[in-house]
């Protein structure tokens, strides 16, 4: 492979593969690279919604405290390279190349062994680790989980840290049918006296996470309990709020993602922080975390794209997500009337997804896109138990439809599957600068 193009063509080659959980193939590869992962120092992240957030806030913050840090993420939506990437900027393609060329090889000799070939996500990941370890200098890697903890992929690392940040139902085939099944899949990236910080809700799941973190010997610090964030103010565009602990107190604290899910990120990323300086890895101001928090900002999630007329994004996908966004939209819109237009993937059920949105003032547009595990519309239509809705084959005509109906005291929201958002990003993006350089040359 020669070029970034080829070695993603590559990558994607591996997706019929499809989720095969379990840690001996990412160990066979490590173990012939000479456990590049082994060389750095990293804070694993898991949780069923808010870990892109996390890692975002986590990111900012370390990066104005002047340490150099790299991030693996999941999914991507600017471009495929933005995965792997070293404060802020994503892998450059003769990296990736260089990267991918090591360890195609072993790719193929591990296909045709018993084990059988390693998974998109698998190689992706050992990639990531690979980049990471041997062509940066780094202080800190923060890694997102992929799906679940115990068994995915990235679970082979030994962290100086993790964070869970939520607890929901999603991947219930996969992770179990209870809130304490799937807690208990999440509570697998607890390593043994590596400390812990928790943003769970649910009783029972957090019971589940203090458990696992005794029996680990691993200290335990909950959202609510050992530290809290408390609202000052908000606006359409940002938040105010005081963060506390025992150890720590920021008085004024200012984000500009929304949703109270948000401030509950932050304070995680905070506390992090805060822990990471107490085992004396990391030093940092005050002044320089509160920059950090200021400038984070993760695309997808809630996102401002349009202001005329409102236009936002955001990849609320299972139960959770889709509460925090009614609430959301409820708490920085709450005069307007909402025009939704989603695409799932076919393991998702509508019925229960949209039962947050019941009672508000709001019509759905449900729609398809080019990808494997994507619902029909039809399929999600005949699902959604709600009064205003219809179905449309083609996104980027729903989309064109609602953004040209919206009317002054209503705003459009694109949501579903982080895959869809994405693609509608790219266009809406591609579309709005199409106009500017029409309008320009006019």
């Amino acid at each position: 492979m020669r070029t970034a193009e080829e070695a993603i063509e590559w990558i994607h080659s591996l997706l019929p593969f499809g989720i095969k959980p379990g840690l001996k193939r990412m160990e066979w590869m490590l173990e012939r690279l000479d456990h590049p992962e082994r060389s750095l120092q990293m804070i694993h992240i898991g949780g069923t919604n808010g870990k892109g957030s996390t890692v975002s806030y986590l990111r900012y913050i370390i990066e104005e405290n002047g340490y150099n840090v790299g991030t693996f993420t999941s999914p991507y939506i600017h471009c495929f390279e933005e995965r792997i990437s070293y404060n802020g900027q994503p892998i450059e393609g003769e990296d990736l190349v260089q990267c991918a060329n090591l360890v195609k090889p072993l790719v193929e000799q591990l296909a045709e062994s018993d084990l059988g070939s390693p998974t998109e996500f698998e190689v992706i990941t050992t990639i990531g680790f690979l980049y990471f370890a041997k062509l940066r200098k780094l202080d800190f890697v923060l890694v997102e989980v992929g799906l679940g903890g115990r068994l995915d992929s990235t679970n082979v690392i030994e962290p100086i840290l993790s964070i869970i940040t939520s607890i929901g139902h999603d991947h219930m085939h996969i992770l179990g049918d209870s809130l304490t099944k799937i807690a208990s899949e999440k509570a697998g990236i607890i390593k043994p006296c590596k400390p812990v910080i928790s943003g769970v809700t649910q009783e029972e799941a957090q019971l589940v996470l203090r458990d696992a973190a005794k029996d680990k010997q691993a200290a335990f610090k909950q959202l609510n309990a050992d530290f809290k964030e408390e609202l000052l103010s908000r606006t359409e565009t940002s938040q105010l709020f005081r963060f506390q602990s025992s150890e720590e107190e920021f008085q004024a604290c200012a984000i500009q993602m929304a949703g109270d899910h948000q401030r509950s990120n932050a304070a995680l990323a905070i506390e992090a922080i805060v822990t990471l300086k107490q085992l004396g890895y990391i030093d940092y101001t005050e002044e320089a975390c509160l920059l950090g928090l200021q400038k984070a900002n993760w695309a997808g999630r809630f996102e401002l794209i349009g202001k005329q007329p409102t236009v936002i994004l955001d990849g609320a996908h299972n139960e959770e997500g889709m509460v925090a966004l009614a609430s959301t939209l409820q708490a920085h819109y709450p005069t307007k009337r909402y025009r939704i237009i989603m695409a799932a993937t076919k393991e998702k059920d509508m019925g229960k997804l949209l039962i947050p949105f019941k009672h508000l003032d709001v019509s759905f547009t449900f729609t398809t896109f080019d990808f494997f595990r994507a619902a029909g519309e039809a399929e999600l239509f005949e699902q959604a138990d709600v009064s205003h809705k219809t179905a449309h084959s083609n996104w980027k005509k729903a989309v064109d439809q609602e953004v040209r109906n919206c009317l002054e005291d209503e705003l459009v929201v694109v949501s579903g599957s982080l895959y869809f958002v994405s693609d509608v990003r790219k266009w809406l993006i591609e579309t709005q600068e199409q106009r500017k350089l029409i309008t320009t040359n006019l």
